[in-house]
């Protein structure tokens, strides 16, 4: 439901920064679709998202795919599919469109070439014709001598006859930019002022295969799109000078940048797009909500009006209205699992007090349940209906951390009702259960609680002259069919009043 109301005020907004207002804020999130959307992308999507509510700007998603040997099949849909479950919904992106695409690169390629033209006209790109093999030699040369490897611009002093004559035989190229030995100054949003001097040789731009790399697709499009401001991981802060050299070339003016700090794992390693772990498609499967996820990235870097150590579940709205980029930390930041889960029970809490959503829930169970146990559903002996559900939900709002929990063997009782053909039950124990239903029919509801069952139970055992321990045991096995587990108390408080005596009732008659 949430999601719903937030996809609603997505497009509304879409259509007033589109078509009524001039908005000077836009973003961009630009995965490769190569894996899976992971933590640390989730945390850079969420920054931008919020950066561009909170200063009333654009939100883009832009899909970078320049890289063709790693693409994988179907891995943008299900990127952007995860994306807009967290409730992270795009202004423009390759489904929606917008007045900037394609947002996909590899259908930008004519862009790409006529940008090249550009740099190749004003000298500050040039052909580069060394072989693979050649560029392997130096590789070979530079570790050699324990040197960083690097290319030596060899063709970057070829004249333009020379260039010619090696296009009309076709000779394999690529592009490459010239870098200055200028240093270069600029301001980081999150890690202040920086003066860089390239370290590196001439970079390529565009590829043997037509294909622009990813430093200069990135800057052509965060330019085209009329990008203001970068966040990103900080570990693309040491490609900034490049781009911001491409941008010095094109006489365009850069964009803000802000660099995320790392998320590193509970010990302390770095987070891997390989750890299956982290991916938000396993939180989703496992039961975690959107919300819950979200705040949870925010536990790592910074960015919030927020006492430190402090775990708060907050809205949408509430995220959007405590963000603040000035709050960035610089340093790297450990994520405990533990959070998350403490962040969904919150969640879980949350949306059973909204009536609307509470119905979500119990049909999310009932889904969990059917599938959990399909011959139960098939025959009939598991208990859906929505009250049963509901009252089982509320019962264990704080004792749960994940709708999973609650289908597991142990709890299996609360959802399927004991085969009874199997009992074999002596008259004087049946005589104690009638007595005992009729008993609890007369208390209210509202006393119907683990507490006051137990001290109940003891003391009807001491009444009627029942030994206790037998009767627990008789007692567990017509509501659960079960021989060891909870509590008779507290199978009973789990169960609910009227499920009780259900269960009771069917051994009575």
């Amino acid at each position: 439901m949430q999601c719903k109301i937030l996809r609603i005020i997505n497009n509304l907004q879409f259509i007033q920064t589109r078509y009524f207002s001039k908005q000077s804020v836009r973003v961009r999130f630009a995965p490769s679709p190569t894996g899976h959307l992971h933590l640390g992308g989730l945390r850079t999507a969420l920054y931008n998202y919020l950066f561009a509510r909170k200063n009333g700007g654009s939100f883009v998603l832009r899909i970078e795919d320049t890289d063709q040997t790693r693409l994988e099949p179907e891995a943008m849909i299900k990127l952007r599919d995860n994306l807009i479950w967290t409730g992270i919904i795009p202004d423009e992106d390759p489904v929606r469109g917008g007045p900037y695409g394609p947002y996909i690169q590899s259908k930008r390629l004519d862009i790409y070439k006529e940008q090249i033209e550009k740099l190749l006209k004003n000298g500050s790109a040039y052909y580069c014709f060394c072989s693979e093999h050649r560029l392997d030699l130096l590789r070979k040369e530079a570790l050699k001598i324990r040197a960083k490897p690097k290319y030596d611009n060899r063709c970057r002093h070829l004249t333009e006859h020379e260039v010619k004559e090696k296009l009309s035989k076709h000779e394999t190229y690529c592009i490459r930019f010239k870098i200055s030995s200028e240093p270069i100054v600029y301001r980081d949003l999150v890690y202040g002022d920086a003066t860089l001097i390239q370290q590196e040789s001439d970079f390529v731009i565009m590829k043997a295969d037509g294909y622009p790399t990813y430093h200069f697709a990135n800057v052509v499009d965060d330019h085209l799109m009329k990008i203001t401001h970068v966040l990103r991981g900080v570990e693309w802060q040491i490609s900034t000078p490049k781009h911001i050299e491409i941008y010095n070339a094109f006489g365009w003016k850069p964009p803000h940048y802000a660099h995320l700090p790392l998320i590193l794992n509970t010990d302390g390693s770095k987070l891997s797009k390989r750890q299956g772990d982290i991916r938000v498609e396993s939180f989703r499967e496992d039961g975690i909500f959107p919300l819950a996820l979200l705040n949870y990235v925010t536990q790592a870097g910074g960015g919030f009006n927020r006492e430190p150590g402090m775990i708060t579940c907050w809205s949408y709205e509430e995220l959007i209205k405590q963000f603040d980029i000035t709050k960035i930390n610089v340093n790297s930041s450990k994520l405990h699992f533990e959070h998350l889960l403490e962040l969904n029970r919150m969640e879980i809490q949350n949306l059973l007090n909204d009536d609307n959503n509470a119905k979500l829930m119990v049909e999310k169970v009932r889904r969990l349940l059917i599938e959990a146990f399909p011959e139960n559903a098939n025959n009939g002996s598991l208990q859906l209906d929505d009250n049963h559900i509901l009252t089982i939900l509320k019962w264990a709002h704080n004792r749960m951390t994940r709708l999973n929990d609650l289908i597991n063997k142990n709890l299996a009782f609360l959802w399927i009702m004991p085969d009874i053909e199997s009992f074999d039950i002596d008259p004087k124990e049946l005589q104690s259960l009638r007595v005992l239903k009729n008993e609890l029919d007369t208390v209210n509801n509202s006393e119907f609680n683990h507490h006051m069952l137990n001290s109940y139970l003891k003391k009807f055992a001491s009444d009627n002259k029942i030994h206790f321990p037998s009767f627990m045991k008789f007692l567990r096995k017509v509501l659960s069919g079960l021989d060891h587990g909870p509590s008779v108390a507290e199978m009973m408080d789990m169960l609910g009043k009227d499920k009780t005596l259900d269960r009771l009732n069917r051994f009575i008659r």
